[in-house]
Parts: C-alpha cells; structure tokens; sequence
C-alpha cells in the first residue's frame, strides 16, 4: 500500500531535523513572504500548509500533498500562506539525473514544460520519500540504501508530469539544456557584466535565437534574470545588517549607487535604506 501524507509527516516528526540523503524538513509557524530567494534545482513537497511561488515564467500554488520541481536556477518570490506550515526539500542531482537517461527513451518529450511545475505527487514518489525518511541516519543502511533510494526518487520524478522539463535537460544539445548551462554562469557570476554576444556563444547559439530561448525557458530576458539575482543577493546582504547600502550595490555588481536605489525600490517596493532602518529598529 502507497504511504500517505500523514505517514510522511509522523516519519518527519519521530526524526525532527534529520538530513537524509540532503531530504530535509523546511517549518513555518506564521504567513510570511519571502523576498530574496534564488532557488536550484530542487524538489519541494508541502505536507501542510500552503505556500505560493512565483517566477516570471509564472505562478503556482501549492497545498498538501503538492509537489513543485525547479529545474533551473532562478530568481523567486515565495509567500507562505496557510499554517503550520511543512515541506520537505531535495536538491535535484542534476549529474544522476543524466544517468537516467538510457531508461527515459519512452517518456514524452512533447509535454509543456516549464522551470516551476507542480502536481500532486504520485504514489510511487510519496513511498520512495517514506522509506528514505525511515532510514536513520549515519547507519549501514544509511550509507548502502539511501543512493539508491534517492535515484529511484529521480526516476519516479523524471516519469511524473512534473519532470518534464528535466526530461528535456537529459539531452545536452537541446535549447532547454543550454539555456540552464547559461543560466547556472549567470548565477555563479552575477556581479559580472555578461555581454549578450558572449552568452549565446555560451549556448552556441546565435543572438536572436539565443534571446527567445532564453526567455521562453525563465519567462524573462538574461539582462533582466541577472538583475533580478542581484537584487535578491543584496537584499539578503542588507537584512544581514553588516554592509551599507553603496556596498550592498557594489558587491552585487552595480557601479551606480543611484541606479542600484533605483532598481531596488522597483524590485521589493521600498528603497534598500527602509531595509537597513527596519533592522535598525528591531
């Protein structure tokens, strides 16, 4: 018989913040919106609550037993909106993945695919999640059986409607492959300037093809994803409260500190200084 959500939740509970094989628990006990998130490629399953998500490829919803794949890197906003509030995260590997794709031929590669996709996680992935969760950690079983349980989590994931997307970052001559090549660089380098030219000689593609590929795969243009990083960086910086405002912008790459103030408010509805003043006041 398949395990429930309850049963994932209980295995949660008896192990508290026990990391299995990087499958972690993520809390909330209020509604709070989350500004400043930059996620990789990951799996997020809600046992309760609810949250929502959004990215410029679009906006999901999430409640219990929901199940949201991000398979590239990219800037988001994320709101919790029903307490208490439980998830459990796991990095995709994006390197087993690969490994899978001699055993993916069948699947349909004509599916909409989309960088946020969500669905009702099935019962071949919530029973692969419970027996992972039973392992104890830093035990034989733990070393022997939990690779093994977590490729058997990325093939059930990889034939799920939601997987469609990586399915496509299987074959790395595809534009969706490329385009999550380009768009980890920006990630990894966000405070350079990265010249549009370069980029698609990155993706070996050629400028124009380069741009609406890359905005048909995150929803946005590479000018405006990388900005998008930075801001998220530096407002995660400011809400530390260990640089200024002109640092903040400068250690993200901005050279103005006028138009960083500019692009920030745009951003998060406030100047980057409110951020600073609110911490002040804690």
């Amino acid at each position: 018989m398949a395990a429930t959500i309850d049963e994932l939740i209980a295995l949660v509970e008896q192990n508290r913040d026990a990391v299995v094989g990087d499958l972690f628990p993520v809390r909330e006990a209020a509604p709070r919106l989350i500004e400043a998130s930059v996620y990789h490629p990951v799996i997020c399953l809600i046992l309760q609550g609810s949250k929502e998500t959004t990215s410029h490829a679009g906006s999901v919803r999430l409640g219990r037993g929901d199940m949201l794949v991000v398979s590239h890197d990219t800037p988001v906003t994320a709101r919790i909106t029903g307490v208490p509030y439980l998830a459990l995260i796991l990095p995709i590997d994006l390197e087993r993945v690969r490994t899978l794709e001699q055993s993916l031929t069948s699947a349909d590669a004509g599916q909409a695919a989309s960088v946020l996709q969500a669905t009702v996680a099935g019962s071949a992935i919530l029973e692969t999640l419970a027996r992972l969760l039973a392992i104890r950690p830093k035990t034989p079983e733990d070393s022997v059986l939990t690779p093994l349980l977590l490729t058997e989590l990325h093939f059930h994931l990889l034939r799920s409607p939601a997987g469609a997307m990586l399915r496509r970052l299987v074959s790395p001559s595809s534009h969706e492959s490329r385009i999550a090549r380009v768009a980890a660089l920006i990630r990894r380098d966000y405070a350079r300037v990265h010249r549009l030219a370069d980029l698609a000689r990155e993706a070996g593609m050629g400028q124009s093809a380069f741009h609406h590929h890359f905005k048909a795969v995150t929803g946005t243009t590479p000018l405006q994803f990388q900005k998008d990083i930075r801001l998220s960086e530096a407002l995660r910086l400011l809400e530390q409260g260990a640089v200024s405002v002109t640092e903040a912008g400068l250690s993200v790459g901005y050279e103005s500190p006028a138009q960083f103030s500019r692009d920030f408010s745009r951003r998060f509805g406030r100047p980057p200084r409110r951020v600073l003043q609110g911490i002040a006041a804690e």
